[in-house]
């Protein structure tokens, strides 16, 4: 048999069998009337987000008795968000209203909100621990959810809460407007990263310096952070 040749290209070397996983670090961005998110909370019992792309698909149109060419959908951006529970500023996202302390109805009207949590990096040499991605999701409105409730037994299960979310998406310079946006730690500057997680999660008071609550920047400001000198 003849000597196998050597190639440029190699699999699966050291260091280089990524993957992700699980779910963190979520927080909830209400959205402002001017289209802002001003204020985040965080968003505790967050158990798994799986975001659903659809559109993009292709029509193909005939001409002269052959493929003339594709034309191609426009693409929308959707997500399932799961958790055993939700904080409070979420209700009017969820379509409830307060008559009072501890009273709430709900099929009222549903406010916009804008989402971030963090998924692991890993690799086969630093496990789960190679790094993280920040994911930004802008211009939310969420379904009804179902609620099943069922009698305590010897197999007792929490609830969990699940949410179609539909998104809007908002302008980036020079590209077409998004509703998604991912930071990758391995790959971008690490006292940038650092600057805009303060802005996510905000910062406690310290040294005199009063506290700055947290809130969701929109593409362009996140872009100017990382362009920055």
């Amino acid at each position: 048999m003849p000597q196998e040749p050597q190639y440029a290209l190699e699999w699966d070397k050291s260091g280089e069998r990524f993957y992700e996983t699980g779910v963190s670090n979520g927080v909830l961005y209400p959205q402002a009337t001017n289209g802002t998110y001003p204020e985040g909370v965080a968003w505790n019992g967050l158990t798994a987000v799986t975001e659903s792309p659809s559109g993009a698909e292709a029509t193909a149109l005939y001409a002269d008795n052959i493929k003339y060419l594709n034309l191609i959908s426009a693409e929308e951006f959707g997500a399932t968000v799961e958790a055993y529970t939700y904080p409070d500023e979420f209700a009017v996202c969820n379509g409830e209203a307060s008559l009072n302390t501890g009273v709430t109805i709900g099929q009222q009207a549903r406010k916009a909100f804008g989402l971030c949590y963090q998924t692991k990096i890993g690799n086969d040499v630093d496990a789960n621990d190679h790094g993280y991605k920040i994911h930004i999701i802008y211009g939310c409105l969420a379904a009804p959810s179902e609620r099943a409730y069922a009698t305590i037994n010897d197999s007792p299960e929490a609830i969990t809460f699940s949410w179609e979310i539909s998104t809007t998406p908002v302008a980036v310079s020079g590209f077409k407007p998004t509703a998604c946006l991912v930071i990758d730690s391995t790959k971008v500057d690490a006292t940038k990263l650092n600057t805009l997680k303060s802005i996510l999660y905000g910062t406690p008071s310290s040294g005199g310096q009063s506290a700055v609550d947290a809130r969701l920047p929109l593409p362009d400001e996140i872009a100017s952070i990382f362009a920055a000198g």
